[in-house]
């Protein structure tokens, strides 16, 4: 699928009858011919945080949303939300991780929510640039504090990039949620050869809404997806260049794999996760390091797993691995994805669809029912 967010909690997904009928109609509006981006401007200032966002080295602000425990954190987080999603994505869960005494700092990352170049494609080195330069931020604000990342999907492939780039981290470990790990190399070549095309030839062409014989269920919270359809902040046209952006950084999580640091690491999967396939996931678990990077497996999750109803077992493992990353995790996450591995993959899980953004109508009766 190409999309990612908690963002994927509200796209739509493009079958192969869906994309070969989207690729029919690319000849028609050449006016969206122009490809667009957005990557950093000039380093012309030190990053700091005021006025409720972080200001990069340029300019560009990054607003967030925080939640503080009373008293001295006992470690904090930046966590990063999905494509298409913004830092509205950690309200669910965020209080339950203050009253364990864990602030959350969650910002819009560069494109999304209200950044002044939302709806268009930093680069993946820009958005790894800017978790670095808030991760110091939150470091410098708590010194005293255990500092982790925590990427949900695109976010999570953010975070494998930026910790395969040979730069120190200034960070105790890192939290993937369904990290966006569908690179080129576990599409098809329909897919593949669509998207190109799509990309080269419409760029700003949008896509909004979901083929109408196309059903996902991001989560099986209902309500938090009406909400994420509501929300202003949420994106819910997409162009094709920032689409494929997305499907770049996604190959670069895939690659980061093998090269993933031997550092504190919990990996995080859903058995009901729609949005990134189940083949890639396996593939990139495999190569990830044993020892210090752990996974846990959610039979019962979806994509979105802190906004599930079920989300008290992978939030509750989290705060866990927080307050110690050697300590077993309640749920028995790690026994189920040890299972899960061992078992041979069904062919169904072989071949998704691609996943773009974008609720139907106020709420989200294009994702199914749960």
């Amino acid at each position: 699928m190409i999309a990612m967010p908690g963002m994927l909690s509200t796209f739509p997904l493009f079958t192969r009858r869906a994309a070969l009928l989207g690729a029919a109609s690319l000849a028609a509006p050449l006016a969206a011919c122009t490809p667009a981006a957005a990557p950093p401007g000039l380093a012309r200032l030190a990053p700091a945080v005021q006025d409720g966002a972080f200001v990069m080295e340029d300019g560009m602000r990054l607003p967030f949303r925080a939640w503080l425990p009373e008293g001295e954190p006992l470690a904090v987080v930046l966590a990063l939300h999905g494509f298409n999603d913004s830092r509205d994505a950690w309200a669910i869960p965020a209080p339950d991780f203050a009253a364990a005494g864990v602030a959350l700092y969650a910002p819009d990352q560069r494109g999304f929510g209200a950044t002044a170049a939302r709806g268009l494609w930093p680069g993946a080195d820009a958005l790894a640039d800017d978790a670095q330069a808030m991760a110091a931020l939150l470091r410098a604000r708590h010194p005293a504090a255990r500092l982790v990342l925590m990427g949900e999907s695109m976010g999570g492939a953010v975070l494998m990039h930026l910790a395969t780039r040979g730069v120190a981290l200034p960070v105790d470990g890192l939290v993937l949620l369904a990290p966006a790990v569908w690179g080129r190399a576990a599409m098809n070549l329909f897919m593949q050869g669509g998207l190109w095309f799509a990309a080269t030839f419409v760029p700003g062409m949008t896509v909004s809404r979901p083929p109408p014989m196309v059903r996902i269920v991001a989560s099986d919270n209902i309500e938090a997806l009406r909400a994420l359809g509501r929300n202003p902040l949420t994106i819910r046209s997409t162009r094709f260049d920032t689409i494929r952006g997305l499907v770049d950084l996604m190959d670069l999580a895939l690659a980061a794999a093998p090269r993933f640091p031997d550092m504190p690491a919990l990996v995080l999967y859903g058995a009901k996760d729609t949005i990134i396939p189940a083949a890639a996931t396996r593939a990139t678990w495999t190569q990830l390091p044993r020892g210090r990077v752990r996974r846990s497996f959610y039979p019962r999750g979806y994509h979105l797993l802190p906004r599930d109803l079920g989300r008290a077992a992978p939030i509750g493992d989290i705060l866990a691995w927080l307050r110690d990353p050697e300590s077993l995790l309640p749920s028995d996450g790690e026994r189920a994805a040890a299972q899960w591995l061992d078992t041979p993959a069904s062919p169904a899980a072989q071949s998704p669809a691609i996943a773009l953004p974008a609720p139907r109508h106020s709420g989200y009766e294009a994702l199914g029912d749960p």
